[in-house]
């Protein structure tokens, strides 16, 4: 049985977290090939510490000599990311850093499955959407990004000078009803730039952004207060702690509320629907809950290597449901095309949208003129009313 009286927390890092740097420096190496050729092939990985960034994996274009071009340009593109997150610290610069770049071309055997349209790995994909939010995400996920992106557009707009990129948010909010009405606790941690700063100084600059965030009313007298609770954090990013893609996929999806199938989206193109599927899961289970045939929806797909179709389509509603779960598992199935090509065509995923995907969330974001988070779009609703 469902509970409805309980309390959840959700963390959130910034885009200057070391991981995030990382995802940040995969996903825009992703678009930059997809800028060149729609059906480029990536899995790009990458490790960042003190003064270095190493990337790798496999990468593929139609024409040789263009891809061996391409690969050249990654210096550039770690330089652009990490100057755009704003790190010009002695120990991490994005002037004197040394660049390592291990991309080489995608191995045959995995071309091979995916050229004849199968799925890149095999693997098991969630999707999941709650009418908790407007954006029918999970609260506590959904305002610890919120406060870490206000914290950073004040950071990037020079209102806030002192105020560095790494960071770090977590709320535990109390549900009542099956409804967050009041936040427990505020954890935030970030970088700051000198050392006499402390943690009072820290949340006085810090504090009325986290307010402007939050709901009102949510917090009150009982509301604990964690700002910077060790003290000092000067020392941030890659030259405080190591950083690599893919470390932080519960951040970038759901915040623990629902379950994950275990892969990293970043610096992966469609073809792996480590990402695609995942964005396909979502896609259904929002419109589900739009269209109130669930106040709460599960989604999950699962694949076999090489295999265009899905093994299987799981749909859970925790109880909350309007029409029974076997109904939605047919009907997304008849409405939405869940092979590999059908899931990249009805997104239009094959474009370069992901380096802003990277941090603060892959979902519960607004959909983009250019295409950006279609998988947030609302449009399977009136078609999935009228089906059920």
């Amino acid at each position: 049985m469902t509970r409805n009286d309980y309390v959840f927390t959700s963390e959130s890092v910034s885009e200057g977290h070391p991981d995030k740097v990382c995802d940040r420096i995969s996903d825009a190496v992703l678009d930059a090939f997809l800028a060149q050729e729609p059906n480029a092939r990536v899995a790009c990985e990458t490790f960042a510490t003190t003064n270095r960034v190493v990337v790798g994996g496999e990468v593929g274009l139609s024409d040789a000599v263009t891809l061996n071009d391409f690969i050249k340009r990654v210096d550039g593109i770690v330089r652009d990311c990490v100057r755009d997150i704003g790190y010009e610290q002695k120990k991490f610069h994005w002037e004197n850093i040394k660049v390592h770049n291990y991309l080489h071309k995608q191995s045959a055997h995995i071309a091979q499955g995916v050229d004849k349209d199968g799925a890149g790995d095999q693997g098991i994909m969630f999707g999941y959407a709650t009418d908790e939010t407007e954006a029918l995400m999970p609260a506590p996920i959904q305002y610890s990004h919120a406060i870490l992106r206000r914290l950073a557009e004040v950071r990037k707009s020079g209102a806030e000078p002192s105020l560095r990129p790494d960071a770090k948010s977590q709320l535990s909010l109390r549900y009542s009803n099956g409804k967050p009405v009041e936040v427990t606790s505020i954890v935030l941690s970030t970088q700051h730039a000198h050392k006499k700063q402390t943690s009072d100084d820290i949340r006085g600059i810090v504090e009325p952004y986290i307010r402007e965030v939050l709901p009102e009313g949510w917090i009150t007298d009982k509301t604990e207060w964690w700002v910077n609770p060790t003290g000092t954090f000067v020392i941030g990013g890659p030259d405080g702690d190591a950083g690599l893609t893919g470390r932080k996929i519960i951040v970038d999806t759901y915040g623990g509320a629902a379950p994950h199938g275990g892969g990293a989206f970043s610096g992966k193109d469609p073809t792996k629907v480590d990402r695609s599927a995942a964005y396909a899961a979502r896609y259904l289970a929002k419109n589900v809950v739009a269209a109130g045939l669930a106040k709460r929806c599960c989604i999950q797909v699962s694949y076999a290597i090489g295999v265009a179709k899905p093994l299987s389509i799981y749909a859970e509603t925790y109880g909350t449901g309007e029409v029974p779960e076997s109904e939605i598992e047919r009907i997304v199935s008849e409405l939405m095309d869940l092979t590999p090509r059908g899931i990249r065509e009805h997104l239009d995923l094959c474009r370069p949208i992901y380096a802003r995907t990277s941090a603060y969330g892959h979902f519960g974001r607004a959909p983009e003129a250019d295409g950006g988070f279609s998988w947030e779009r609302l449009d399977l609703v009136e078609a999935l009313k009228k089906a059920l």
